[in-house]
């Protein structure tokens, strides 16, 4: 009795400091909501308090300034693309290096691990002259390219883990029955990358919807700008409009947020099942 009453306390104890936690990285959102109501003045006046009146302005001027829909089609689809093509190449690279531990797969395999540790400031530079050199740059499609190269290592990375995991039998049989080796992939291996598929398309989408680095090398044409992009255009180098660029923040953010509530149970899954064999 006296254990579980130990046990108790601590739990509580622990469910009091998991809570503090969390609301301790919910006051940024707090901030970015609350003051995207109020008027510039009232802003500068006191950014802690709630807004006296929601003052949907703000959202009004950053839809018509950042050219909202615009951007907004222009992330999503940069994020679907690129999320498409990292699926599809990262799976298949990974179940032929699973299937097939050659010196060689087990090198490459080795490539890709090397590859996530290296810095994205490191080849900022050499990868504009390769994207200028084929005609990449200022195109989304040029973009969409650089996500596929810098992405493919951790997906890779992660499908290779889940793969151990699924027993070799299935695949025997379906052989056995006259499938081919893209139809045992397809048919057979692809389905069960179900959970690992939405783990990573998770994280992509995270990544790419809000990162703001790669595009700002890329992309130079006003049409072509992402959200990040056009939320930038509210600091200027003498003047911050915070009142809009909290709107037009809040505007951004909320599509993925509501992505991510929806499919993060996922996440999770994804990983542990990935962990089963090493």
């Amino acid at each position: 009795m006296e254990s579980a009453k130990k046990y108790s306390a601590r739990l509580f104890s622990l469910e009091v400091l998991g809570i503090l936690v969390a609301l301790l990285f919910l006051v940024p959102f707090y901030f970015v909501l609350a003051n995207s109501f109020k008027t510039f003045p009232e802003l500068a006046m006191s950014t802690a308090k709630l807004p006296k009146t929601l003052f949907l302005g703000n959202y009004e001027k950053v839809w018509t300034i950042m050219k909202f829909p615009k951007a907004f089609w222009n992330s999503l689809f940069v994020t679907v693309l690129s999320n498409v093509g990292l699926v599809i190449i990262s799976s298949m690279a990974s179940y032929r290096m699973v299937r097939k531990p050659t010196k060689f797969n087990n090198l490459v395999f080795l490539g890709f691990v090397a590859a996530m540790v290296i810095p994205f400031q490191s080849i900022m530079i050499p990868l504009v002259k390769v994207m200028s050199s084929i005609n990449f740059m200022d195109s989304k499609l040029g973009l969409i390219g650089s996500y596929f190269g810098f992405g493919v290592s951790l997906n890779v990375f992660l499908y290779h883990g889940f793969i151990k995991s699924i027993p070799l039998e299935i695949e025997e049989s379906a052989t056995v029955d006259g499938s081919s080796s893209y139809g045992v992939f397809w048919k057979i291996v692809f389905p069960l990358l179900k959970p690992m598929t939405i783990t990573i398309i998770i994280l992509n989408s995270l990544w790419i919807w809000n990162d703001y680095l790669l595009p700002s090398l890329v992309l130079s044409s006003p049409e072509l700008r992402t959200i990040p992009l056009a939320t930038y255009s509210f600091f200027g180098q003498y003047t911050k409009q915070w009142d809009l660029a909290l709107a037009g923040l809040t505007l951004s953010v909320l599509p993925i947020v509501i992505f991510f509530l929806a499919l993060q149970r996922h996440i999770v899954e994804g990983i542990t099942a990935g962990s089963v064999k090493g």
